[in-house]
């Protein structure tokens, strides 16, 4: 399921367009990335790119890290020292991985599984993805709102969607109590920010023509790279504005 589904790696199998997570956060390999990105994937500009590269990334790291805690009861160490950042798209579409230098699973003791999940929480957001958001804010000009909320949007899909359908009974109720803690319980500071961005963006579900919709607060700027212009169905342009508005 990781190596299939969320596309794990070992380091070794990696892709040669890749670079090491901690090397991106250098500011000058971070602008080299993004203006070879940039006319790769169609993109009018550093900031448009810096997005799209971002919502991959945070697909990749959240969906391998987060399942493997929820379903299996294993942490991947999704540090910006042991992780790489893949970045081949070809045919329109992200083909990257997600490859790490060590896969071996972190266990837990008997009765300190919420120590450990914290553990995890705090590796993967405030040590991995938040400097990495930063220094895409600061190189790419894009916004650091839209960055945490194309985070936010992953974690939703993958606990609604992706562990939805698991057969074990226990299994749901712990990826639902994994859930509910990520968006209501988990401090800021495990996340690097002033407030928990899971929470801060968790918009109310609408309903539309097309059925119920939780739309977005920012726009991730994809139908900036498409001809004719194409939208995610989720798109916060896309959300009908009521009589007030």
């Amino acid at each position: 399921m990781l190596s299939g589904n969320f596309r794990l790696r070992a380091f070794e199998e990696r892709d040669h367009r890749s670079i090491r997570a901690v090397d991106l956060l250098e500011e000058d390999q971070c602008l080299d990335l993004l203006n070879r990105l940039t006319p790769v994937i169609n993109s009018p500009n550093r900031a448009v790119t810096a997005s799209l590269l971002a919502k991959r990334i945070a697909f990749l790291t959240t969906g391998a890290s987060l399942y493997a805690v929820s379903i299996y009861d294993k942490c991947l160490v999704m540090s910006s020292e042991n992780s790489w950042i893949e970045y081949g798209h070809d045919g329109a579409l992200w083909t990257s991985c997600m490859p790490l230098n060590f896969t071996k699973p972190l266990m837990y003791t008997q009765g300190q599984r919420e120590v450990w999940r914290e553990v995890l929480v705090r590796t993967l957001f405030a040590d991995l993805l938040a400097p990495l958001w930063q220094v895409l804010h600061k190189v790419g000009g894009i916004s650091l709102r839209v960055l945490w909320e194309n985070t936010a949007v992953r974690v939703y899909s993958l606990y609604e969607r992706k562990m939805d359908n698991i057969d074990s009974e226990a299994t749901r109720q712990q990826a639902q109590t994994d859930f509910d803690w990520l968006l209501n319980q988990a401090p800021p500071e495990l996340f690097a920010c002033s407030d928990n961005p899971l929470q801060r963006f968790r918009q109310p579900i609408c309903q539309t023509d097309n059925g119920l919709v939780r739309f977005r607060r920012t726009c991730c700027l994809y139908y900036k790279t498409t001809l004719p212009k194409e939208y995610c169905s989720t798109c916060s342009l896309l959300k009908p504005r009521s009589r007030k508005e």
